[in-house]
């Protein structure tokens, strides 16, 4: 017998070649959020660096409005909507701070952790599928295994008997779905692994940023 794909899929069961389907979808659904991922994490790094140059320059010069107004220029980035969303709320609050009932820092604070909770979220879309595929991944090939070496012996049962040859084609082709499932496994916990990390560092990046604008905003505030 020789063991290449086409003769290997000829001899597998209905269910084997269903858990290798369910693997091969496994793998595609791994490779597009990979890469939607990184196109998501590329842009969010360079649409923020773009305005943090921006919205510097604009609060140097006293110019909020104009520097919350920029921030929907910059909807990919992770910081952008955050800095918008907590000037927007300082720049609708402030005339109400006068009376001293209004808690204007306390009003800023909450709409940035609420803006950043959002784009937290937003940033992990598609992580759960990779922990989900990472962890379900070697099951799924352990279970084609195992209706695979059924069917291997079915088959030598029905012929009977077999030689050693027979047995180790029938188990290695059985074997197949526990490789796939473990390749696959270790390619989608590895990127959930490195994308979580990279989410992590944009969120220290956000709350860092988000510090400094509300420490700035105080300082404005108590200077009026």
């Amino acid at each position: 017998m020789d063991f290449t794909f086409v003769q290997m899929w000829a001899q597998m069961g209905v269910i084997a070649k269903l858990v290798v389907i369910v693997l091969v979808i496994m793998s595609i659904i791994t490779v597009a959020v990979t890469v939607e991922r990184v196109v998501i994490f590329r842009r969010a790094d360079t649409q923020s660096q773009g305005y943090a140059l921006i919205v510097k320059e604009m609060l140097a010069k006293g110019l909020f409005k104009e520097a919350a107004a920029a921030a929907n220029n910059f909807k990919g980035s992770h910081i952008a909507p955050v800095i918008g969303a907590g000037l927007s709320e300082f720049v609708n609050a402030r005339a109400l701070s006068g009376s001293g009932k209004f808690d204007l820092h306390g009003a800023v604070q909450g709409a940035i952790e609420r803006t950043t909770q959002r784009q937290m979220a937003s940033l992990r879309k598609g992580l759960s599928a990779l922990a989900t595929i990472g962890s379900t991944a070697p099951f799924v090939g352990l279970f084609g295994t195992t209706f695979g070496i059924i069917n291997s012996f079915q088959g030598m049962a029905k012929e009977g008997g077999g030689g050693l040859g027979s047995i180790a084609a029938g188990i290695a082709e059985a074997l197949i779905t526990t490789a796939v499932g473990i390749g696959v496994a270790i390619a989608a916990v590895l990127l959930y692994n490195v994308f979580t990390a990279k989410v992590e560092g944009l969120e220290v990046d956000t709350h860092e940023s988000a510090g400094e604008i509300v420490a700035m905003l105080a300082k404005e505030q108590a200077s009026r």
